[in-house]
């Protein structure tokens, strides 16, 4: 049996009411969804007390394709704050069945730093994957039907549709469709596709509005496409936002589950990090602040994605401030990044590791140039050597910065203890100078080539004609205000996959810039993201079996 199943199995959880109780929820404001889940209203938000609390934010160096851990991290790190007497609660976004059934597999930590109960959250937890791509599909249909009525038809012109559907599953045949088909009836044929739920904007949208109101507006602000006198048309031109809005009813309220030592979890939403900001709900984060005194949380992919994200989109529309910054690495991470195979990242190799230390740099520098002061988390792996540890730390000293291993998956929160520690020593000596990386009002190519060569380390920003159609679009739409979502591979920081390390002097190309005006945010397409992934030739759902106990196995 796998490790992570074992201990997962073997935990003997607490009913969710005393999980509530030590964030001083009384069990009146729980809705339940069984004994150890429940839903959290909005009511328990207190911006003065969320003001008040400390935001850590855990990212990560440019990651191998299995990940480094962020996760098991985010939750170690919120034991080993409870181990030395802080207040704390672990804020992370749910997992999606892609990954799940696909290659990754589970995604609620691992070990002794895990979520529970984990088969739950992996699979249909409290339902709110499904209400996104119920609320995303029904404006689909909305549209198709809008084209198709002639009553109240808008002229929709159907080569302009942008909005696609969702499903919450890998599943490539669904990329490119045509619908409509078999005769008049059935609506005007046209091609469209699938994206997977998390790439939805509807999740964005979710993880980013601050209450029911301003769900509403996002929702009648997402933008379709154009009529044929070249009119744009939003959601709201349908009337569809109230609806979408009463399907979403219980999934804008945050999740509350605990962690293996009985920390407190908050788990809400899951947008992707290479297409949409790929961090938990500003709700689920305010709630989180609200209740405890270190709210832990993570951001995907590495720092160049998820937390420059956070920072630039997440915390200047809601206003957040996060005190401090955990940066995770990894021995195999660092390796890859050297020059080794992914065969052979088990092997010691210090001089790989040396050699992999630049990546490492240059995400430090990154979340320093926000004005976060940072702590490096060595996640450590079973066969780290002792020089390859050694390699890392002194590579940190050398720089000025905090470093600390972190064995959560083995020890837990004991694990963490010198993590936790650092993580309060740097918010407490007031060093915090938080500040984002640009102002929203700036052009939108100033925008783009600041991030690409303040974060990325390009050179200069080359732009495909498309891309200046779809510039030309965004002034006529007047949404040049919005700030830009770079969709980008989380494999490298450039925008070639195969160039690993630290890259320098490239040329970031940008194809298409597509606009999620509900989100509130514009997206720059550099390279092929995949938003409708494929299974593998041998996909983990393969090993998913349930026994006539309704015992769950093979998850991870």
């Amino acid at each position: 049996m796998n490790r992570d199943i074992e201990i997962a199995q073997q935990a003997t959880l607490q009913d969710i009411g005393a999980i509530a109780a030590k964030l001083g929820v009384p069990e009146g404001s729980l809705e339940r969804y069984g004994h150890h889940k429940a839903k959290l209203p909005l009511s328990l938000i207190d911006a003065e007390k969320a003001r008040q609390s400390n935001l850590i934010l855990v990212t990560a160096i440019s990651p191998t394709p299995a990940g480094e851990g962020k996760t098991t991290v985010s939750i170690g790190l919120s034991q080993g704050l409870q181990k030395i007497g802080k207040k704390t609660v672990v804020v992370l976004r749910e997992p999606s069945l892609g990954p799940v059934f696909g290659i990754k597999g589970g995604a609620a930590g691992g070990g002794q730093s895990q979520v529970l109960p984990m088969e739950d959250i992996n699979l249909h937890f409290t339902g709110d994957f499904s209400a996104i791509e119920k609320a995303h599909n029904l404006l689909a249909a909305l549209i198709d039907n809008n084209i198709q009525s002639k009553q109240g038809n808008l002229g929709i012109d159907p080569r302009t549709v942008l909005w696609k559907r969702v499903m919450d599953m890998n599943d490539r045949a669904l990329r490119q469709v045509v619908v409509g088909l078999g005769g008049t009836g059935n609506g005007l044929p046209r091609e469209t596709g699938f994206d997977i739920t998390a790439a939805s904007e509807i999740m964005a949208i979710l993880c980013l509005c601050e209450n029911r109101t301003d769900l509403k507006t996002r929702l009648g602000n997402i933008f379709i496409g154009f009529t044929y006198d070249r009119k744009p048309v939003y959601a709201r031109d349908l009337g569809a936002q109230g609806a979408m809005a009463a399907l979403l009813k219980d999934a804008i309220k945050p999740n509350l589950v605990q962690a293996l030592e009985g920390v407190p979890a908050i788990l809400h939403g899951g947008p992707f990090a290479n297409i949409a900001q790929g961090t938990n709900s500003v709700m689920a984060t305010r709630m989180g602040l609200s209740l405890a005194d270190y709210a832990v949380t993570e951001a995907g992919f590495g720092a160049d994605l998820g937390a420059e994200k956070f920072l630039d989109i997440k915390c200047q529309s809601a206003g957040l401030s996060p005190k401090a910054a955990v940066l995770v690495a990894t021995i195999r991470a660092l390796k890859y990044h050297g020059g080794v195979s992914l065969d052979d990242l088990k092997n010691p190799d210090p001089e790989a590791v040396r050699k992999g230390i630049p990546n490492l740099e240059k995400h430090l520098e990154n979340l320093q140039q926000f004005g976060l002061p940072v702590v490096v988390a060595i996640n450590r792996f079973v066969y780290d050597s002792e020089e390859e540890l050694a390699t890392v730390e002194a590579a940190c000293a050398e720089k000025g910065v905090k470093v600390a291993r972190s064995d959560g998956w083995a020890n837990g929160g004991e694990g963490t203890r010198a993590l936790a520690e650092a993580v309060v020593e740097l918010t407490e000596n007031g060093n915090t100078r938080f500040k984002p990386l640009y102002e929203w009002n700036m052009p939108v190519k100033e925008k783009i080539k600041t991030i690409a060569t303040t974060i990325y380390g390009a050179a200069d920003v080359a732009y495909s004609r498309e891309a200046e159609r779809d510039l030309r679009r965004i002034r006529k739409l007047e949404l040049e205000g919005l700030p830009v979502c770079i969709a980008k591979t989380q494999k490298s920081l450039s925008d070639d996959p195969k160039l690993t390390g630290r890259p320098e002097g490239f040329t970031l190309h940008i194809r298409g810039i597509e606009i999620a005006a509900g989100a509130g945010f514009l997206v720059p397409l550099s390279g092929n993201m995949m938003r409708m992934p494929g299974l593998p030739a041998s996909p983990a759902a393969l090993n998913i079996d349930i026994d006539d106990e309704g015992v769950i196995s093979g998850l991870f």
